[in-house]
């Protein structure tokens, strides 16, 4: 019988919990797409959004709040990307809601227009038919 690997985020060592309140914590994502990529999760294993208590929620949000002000003073981006993978359909593969706080940086990509629409690249660029569009009349 398969005994389940127990959660990633229910098992982390002290040493990797960056921010912590009452109901949610906050980390350095392990594998970061950028300086300073970050994770708030809510410390009761839930696995959507959508099941978080309203008081996780606001637990969740304050430390996305913090962690953006330590962030803007460590890094200095030029903004940012927040996002949730809710479902595996989603691209969630840790079952256990996080919420990415992703600094974004000048050059970081050679057009970041369209931000999270990137999760869907062929539906992405909706710009580009409208500028040919606009220019061709």
């Amino acid at each position: 019988m398969n005994t389940p690997a127990p959660c990633p985020f229910c098992s982390l060592p002290p040493g990797r919990v960056w921010l912590r309140n009452a109901a949610a914590i906050a980390l350095r994502d392990a594998y970061p797409v950028s300086p300073g990529h970050s994770l708030i999760i809510p410390r009761r294993h839930v696995a959507s959004f959508f099941d978080a208590s309203a008081a996780e929620r606001e637990a969740m949000l304050a430390l996305l709040d913090e962690a953006r002000q330590l962030l803007q003073a460590e890094f200095k981006p030029a903004g940012y990307n927040i996002g949730i993978n809710d479902g595996a359909a989603a691209g969630q593969t840790i079952a256990h809601l996080h919420l990415h706080l992703i600094p974004r940086y000048d050059g970081d990509r050679p057009d970041p227009r369209g931000g999270v629409r990137w999760v869907m690249p062929d539906k992405a660029d909706y710009w580009s038919a409208r500028d040919r569009k606009e220019e061709e009349e």
